[in-house]
């Protein structure tokens, strides 16, 4: 894969959804919350006014309804804005 995001955009991996609940109950596909968190794989030049902050390797948050999914060699991933992540965790 060589994919490198442009100006201020970052490429992450989410996080595999949860299966099961902490008590045990197995949770159906349809059901499965949308992950919030990821790693990043790949990150942009920055702008020359806002320089990036996050760098590969960091596990992020971020919003709900951030960025866009693409699916690459049968892999999901995410790109979004460095202003889309929420924090560095």
């Amino acid at each position: 894969m060589n994919i490198k995001p442009l100006a201020d955009r970052v490429l992450v991996e989410p996080k595999e959804a949860e299966t099961k609940t902490a008590s045990g109950i197995i949770i159906p596909d349809n059901a499965k919350e949308k992950p919030q968190e990821g790693k990043v794989l790949a990150v942009g030049s920055g702008k020359k006014d806002e320089p990036m902050e996050v760098k590969p390797g960091d596990k992020v948050l971020y919003g709900k309804y951030a960025g866009t999914e693409i699916t690459v060699e049968g892999k999901s991933y995410m790109i979004m804005r460095q202003s889309d992540i929420l924090a560095i965790i």
